[in-house]
């Protein structure tokens, strides 16, 4: 076995799990530990900060220990994490409430407030975080306001990944990458917007120290390093987000390559050479290095509506699957794969947790539209695949302003395993898709720049050669012309419905 081996930490929404790596980029081993996203009420989303940094150290030592290699094999650690998190700490260094993640809701009235009467578009043209309750900006607007008792006490204001490394390594650091999803980071000079934090009501003092994503910590903390199996003089890579990291993990860093994700939510993403944000809005742009930028838009609605479809309309075929000896979410699709592309004409709106891009509208609700006597629950499940790809491909339109069209989509996440979704992505995109190897993307992404930031490689091109194909697809000339038909009815109804969204979205608000 290699001596130089290398460990990725991705801190994700539901798990951490932590990948051992070769240099070359083949995975020794894995280890992660879930924990519970907090949702009391539908506008809710918190996490307990302990219980994530408990699953950083474990899911480190799951490694250490399975694969049974000494500590100073380590050559480094680099860590990638979700975007958009907010704990507010006090002098102690203890968190004041939980952390608020990404899913959290409760600033929809601020985020109103700043796109309407506050500037909120000019701040986002400078920063590059879209104006959304999942915004950081809008965040501390509405723990300024609605929670005065807690944001006087705060004695900063921290992602998760800041949190982690607050208690290796008791400094408060913020990677460019977490910063410019903060909607606080102004993407030009690298520095705390000046009107943002004028609107958020917090100082430069009250976020952490801002560092390159290549950043390197070192003194970690004796009794945690001896909890995960590490060399306490094993240096930490800051790193950077999931989700820039991710298109490095699949090899999506060259002009015109697309990656395409969809796990329990989605996002489609391309690299560019520097910032660049959107006249209406309706995309993200988000550091990977000093000068490499990624820019796209997260969905709230990818594989959990598949999951909305099996558990909700699914009771006789999931007994059926049981009966079989099959996976039930497979028979699902099966099924679906009777349907003829396009539904025969039933739409599917999936906007059943709002939506982000390219809507950025919380009150955004699902929908099927065009149902007739013809239709049947067979129909539904496969216009609800449909719907997912579609909203996925409207974001993809608004980049190509920006880039032009792409040469190739790379596609990841749980849905890729999916021959039809694979398929229909194709046909819907009308391009090919490739699905890379790597399953651990953003990982893999995490030890790549790791690997850039100690030196050991000059480029980061040389995931190149750590990422192969397992599928690849061509998009079918007469199911991509029946999609072309479909797809401006899509786009127009989602944009007709912004007052009935509104409208629907208050009356639910009402019962609860």
């Amino acid at each position: 076995m290699s001596s130089n081996m290398m460990i990725g930490i991705d801190i994700g929404t539901t798990s951490t799990k932590a990948v051992l790596f070769e240099e070359n980029g083949k995975v020794v081993a894995k280890g992660s530990e879930g924990y519970p996203l907090l949702t009391p009420t539908s506008s809710i989303a918190e996490q307990d900060p302990d219980l994530i940094f408990t699953a950083v150290i474990h899911s480190v030592k799951q490694v250490m220990d399975t694969s049974g290699i000494r500590p100073e094999q380590v050559m480094f650690v680099s860590f990638s994490s979700a975007m958009h998190s907010v704990i507010p700490v006090g002098q102690d260094g203890k968190p004041l409430m939980n952390c608020i993640t990404w899913a959290d809701n409760r600033s929809a009235k601020w985020s109103e407030v700043l796109k309407n009467d506050m500037n909120g578009h000019e701040i986002y043209l400078r920063t590059g975080t879209p104006i959304h309750p999942m915004s950081p900006l809008t965040k501390l607007m509405w723990l300024r306001h609605d929670n005065p008792d807690i944001f006087e006490k705060t004695s900063k204001f921290i992602s998760i990944k800041e949190y982690v490394f607050a208690k290796l390594f008791n400094r408060y650091v913020v990677d460019h990458s977490i910063a410019s999803c903060t909607g606080l980071m102004n993407l030009n000079k690298l520095d705390w917007d000046e009107e943002a934090l004028e609107v958020a009501g917090i100082t430069p003092s009250q976020l952490s120290e801002l560092v390159p994503t290549t950043y390197r910590m070192d003194g970690l903390d004796k009794t945690f390093a001896a909890e995960m199996g590490l060399d306490p003089s094993t240096p930490f890579i800051v790193g950077a987000s999931d989700g820039v990291l991710s298109n490095l993990g699949v090899n999506a860093i060259e002009p015109g390559v697309v990656a395409a994700t969809i796990g329990t939510s989605g996002a489609i993403r391309t690299v560019v050479d520097h910032p660049a944000t959107d006249p209406k809005g309706r995309i993200f742009c988000y550091a990977l290095t000093e000068k490499l930028w990624v820019i796209g838009g997260p969905v709230n609605n990818g594989g959990m509506l598949f999951q909305w479809v099996h558990d909700e309309m699914a009771a006789s075929e999931i007994e059926t699957a049981k009966r079989l000896g099959i996976d039930s979410y497979d028979l699902l699709t099966r099924i679906a794969e009777q349907v003829n592309p396009g539904s025969d004409g039933l739409l599917f709106h999936p906007y059943l947790t709002g939506e982000r891009a390219p809507l950025w509208n919380p009150d955004a609700r699902g929908s099927f539209f065009g149902l007739t006597m013809h239709h049947r629950k067979e129909h539904m499940i496969r216009a609800v695949l449909e719907g997912v790809i579609f909203n996925l491909y409207t974001v993809l339109l608004a980049m190509e302003e920006r880039i032009g069209r792409p040469a190739k989509i790379h596609a990841t996440g749980g849905f890729s395993r999916s021959p039809l979704w694979r398929q229909m992505m194709a046909d819907i995109f009308d391009q090919e898709v490739v699905v890379p190897e790597s399953f651990e993307s953003s990982c893999l992404g995490a030890v790549v720049l790791g690997l850039y930031a100690t030196g050991k490689v000059d480029s980061l091109s040389v995931v190149s050669g750590m990422v192969g194909s397992t599928h690849q697809h061509t998009p079918v000339k007469e199911n991509a012309q029946i999609y072309h038909q479909l797809l401006p009815i899509f786009i127009k109804i989602s944009r007709n419905l912004e007052e009935e969204y509104k409208a629907i979205a208050d009356f639910q608000r009402s019962l609860f």
